[in-house]
């Protein structure tokens, strides 16, 4: 290929190509594992609380540990391995954490007491909390622009069948055996097949472009071109632009680009990750425990629960199907507001069983329609040198909410306020969140990426 035409750049070849499920396709079936496991770990955290609180005789208070040591972790390790891939490559850092998860979930299982067991528990985190902004960066930047909302979009459908198979799975074993171990067990095998096939998956053609390995850059574009038999024609590839270097403070310098390339932008996606996932991360952690405190059977609990994220899988259907028709935004300013306020409804039912289960499995559908639209937009808001670090850092701000969400709803909002009202208030914050996004961010539906 002539690498020196003017028109179109390399970038735009790939995001013009046609979509083939050999090609892109296997890309977001490989990505897409790794963000399930990211679900099935989260779920975990609720599970795993009513379990541990008989196992060490914990408090409600102590116990939230559980998650919010899990949630913490994956809140660093959301900058570090954004950081990471805008760094040494998404390939590197796609391959990386499931490894480093699948290691500390297995040392989780056999911990000898509760101290040991959060540490564990914060490392796992570390390591599957770059699965998300590593690999919407890495499916992103494969998908072509025409499928780009959808696939993203798609990508959250991952998320439910991650959640559902954590509660239908952990139930099962519970019922049969009673060891929680089991339950953190049975993800490690799964994890580290996946992290085997992930090596197979080749470098993203625009990071090559950024870090200025125009060879490899062009080597990924033409087998691409080849693989979805798009006519070959010219392009260039532009001069790299400076890329930070991997080192203590590049994180902080990557953070201060993000806020410096539109700190209105940025706030925008900050806020509406933190306050829709803590509705979301809210009732992961607690639902067990809330069902089981209103007089559900602790299986039931479980399986209410792998039922309320198992029909968010129809959420993700019906968002895939919207997002390009209706844009990001509208979608985000109604089902934002509104799953909070079927959460509250819940609450307001919870002594009655039917009532409850109803209104769990709408709030599992509304949530999972503005989810993957969220996380499909805030990818889009930043150009290729940042859409790792601007994801991550969005993630990590979400992480800390719904690490830190959870600790303060079980030991002050939950036993003054009552639960509806500390779910309204979460709802609240969902909705100043969406007032900012409508006046200071911009819609993204078909727009090319930088």
């Amino acid at each position: 290929m002539n690498t020196y035409t003017t028109v179109p750049s390399g970038e735009q070849v790939v995001q013009e190509l046609p979509w083939r499920w050999k090609v892109q396709g296997r890309i977001f079936l490989i990505g897409g594992l790794g963000f399930m496991f990211d679900a099935w770990d989260v779920t975990l955290n609720g599970i795993l609380i009513p379990l541990l609180s008989t196992h060490w005789a914990l408090t409600p208070g102590e116990v939230a540990w559980v998650g919010t040591a899990n949630l913490i972790g994956m809140a660093v390790g959301a900058f570090v391995w954004g950081t990471i891939a805008d760094t040494i490559g998404r390939k590197k850092a796609f391959t990386a954490t499931l490894l480093i998860f699948s290691l500390f979930t297995v040392l989780g299982a056999f911990s000898p007491d509760f101290i040991l067991f959060c540490v564990f528990r914060f490392m796992a985190g570390f390591g599957l909390g770059g699965c998300i902004p590593v690999d919407y960066a890495l499916v992103g930047e494969f998908t072509p622009r025409k499928q780009r909302g959808r696939v993203l979009t798609a990508m959250d459908g991952w998320w439910p069948v991650g959640a559902a198979l954590a509660g239908f799975v952990s139930a099962g074993l519970v019922a049969l055996y009673g060891d929680w171990r089991l339950t953190m067990l049975v993800m490690v095998l799964p994890a580290l097949l996946v992290f085997w096939v992930r090596r197979s998956v080749p470098e993203s053609p625009l990071f090559l472009i950024r870090k200025g390995r125009r060879e490899e850059a062009a080597k990924v574009i033409d087998d691409l071109v080849a693989a979805t038999g798009a006519e070959s024609r010219a392009y260039s590839l532009p001069d790299a632009k400076e890329v930070p270097r991997l080192s203590a403070g590049s994180a902080w310098h990557q953070l201060r680009l993000v806020w410096q390339f539109n700190w209105k932008i940025t706030a925008a996606a900050w806020s509406l990750f933190f306050t829709i996932l803590l509705v979301y991360y809210l009732s992961l952690t607690w639902m067990p425990r809330i069902l089981i405190g209103a007089g559900f059977a602790e299986y039931k609990a479980l399986v209410t629960t792998a039922s309320m994220a198992a029909v968010g899988l129809l959420g993700v259907v019906v968002a895939a199907l919207l997002v390009e028709r209706v844009g990001r935004k509208w979608i985000l300013a109604i089902t934002g507001p509104l799953s909070a306020l079927t959460l509250v409804i819940v609450a307001i039912v919870v002594d009655i069983p039917t009532a409850a289960v109803f209104w769990l499995l709408v709030f599992g559908f509304v949530v999972q329609v503005a989810i993957p639209v969220l996380y499909a937009y805030v990818s889009e808001l930043y150009p290729t040198e940042l859409r790792g670090t601007g994801f991550g850092w969005a993630s990590t701000f979400s992480r800390l909410g719904a690490g830190f969400g959870p600790l303060i709803f079980a030991n002050y909002f939950w036993p003054e306020l009552g639960l509806a009202t500390s779910f309204a208030l979460a709802g609240g914050l969902v909705l100043l969140a969406v007032l900012w996004m409508a006046f200071f961010s911009p819609e993204t539906r078909q727009r090319r990426l930088e």
